[in-house]
């Protein structure tokens, strides 16, 4: 390839003569201007990665055959870059594309000024770039923007400019290329909104219950309880229940039970007999 820089349209491709190349993200930094971070995903065949560890981004720098890595930010004059590198002769031959991406820190790309992706030989590190495409966001609401892919064509690879964006932010862009991303990743990211976990808040719960309010009624109250067992000595006792009868018989009289183990009042004694009485004659069978 020869030393002019392609200028490249959203949509257009370069054929690529390096054997690694390093794709710079620059763009020019200012008051209200979010952060701009750059990463890389590495897909087979069906457009999708072949694993988690193909996400090449700020919590996950390098890939882990060392192929592809991201590289430190630096001031370029008044402008910010970050990069990353790719050997793209020595990736395995289940990668078919490496999508460059940039994502912000929250705010969308309709405040990032000058946001370009600039593709350069890295075995020239002072070469001019083999291209350069302008990164405009289409909606003004992305947080996330594709800005280029490196792809194979038979045994070479070559270079498109795409600039799709997403209002997901960097989240939303690894799901939709097969990355199975963590809860509290997705509740970190800005501009996401993963499922609540109601378990971990009760009013959550409470306002996910159907009908106008959400209180749940108060149980019924307990009668309560009889005491079971011996009785605490020391405080006064409620009243025992009165026995009941046993309905459909008569019942016995009960009668005082005497208190055993004390003295018992004697009964009345009965009259002494007159000694003046006489028994009737038995009848006339008994007369002389």
């Amino acid at each position: 390839m020869t030393d002019m820089t392609h200028a490249m349209l959203k949509g257009s491709n370069v054929p690529l003569d390096a054997m690694a190349v390093r794709a710079v993200l620059h763009w020019s930094p200012g008051p209200g201007i979010p952060d701009v971070d750059v990463s890389a995903l590495l897909l087979g065949a069906e457009g999708r990665v072949r694993s988690d560890e193909d996400f090449i981004f700020y919590n996950q720098p390098r890939h882990p055959s060392g192929l592809v890595r991201r590289l430190p930010k630096k001031q370029a004059g008044e402008a910010l870059t970050d990069a990353v590198e790719a050997d793209l002769t020595a990736l395995d031959a289940s990668v078919e594309q490496v999508v460059l991406a940039a994502s912000t820190d929250g705010a969308t790309f309709q405040h990032v000024n000058d946001l370009r992706i600039l593709l350069y030989d890295a075995a020239s590190a002072d070469g001019e770039p083999l291209a350069v495409f302008d990164v405009r966001p289409e909606t003004g609401e992305e947080t996330a923007i594709i800005c280029g892919e490196l792809y194979r064509r038979g045994d070479s690879w070559k270079f498109r400019a795409v600039g799709q964006g997403y209002p997901t932010g960097l989240v939303g862009l690894a799901t939709a290329f097969g990355i199975s991303v963590d809860d509290t990743e997705a509740a970190d990211e800005p501009g996401t909104d993963p499922s609540a976990d109601l378990s971990a808040d009760p009013s959550a719960v409470t306002s996910a219950l159907p009908g106008p309010s959400a209180q749940l009624p108060p149980p019924p109250a307990q009668p309560p309880a009889q005491p079971v067992g011996p009785p605490a000595y020391g405080y006064p006792q409620p009243p025992l229940p009165a026995a009941q009868p046993t309905y459909g018989y008569p019942q016995p009289v009960s009668s005082p039970q005497p208190a055993y183990g004390y003295p018992q009042p004697a009964a009345a004694a009965a009259p002494a007999p007159d000694p003046n009485f006489r028994l009737p004659p038995m009848g006339p069978q008994f007369a002389r």
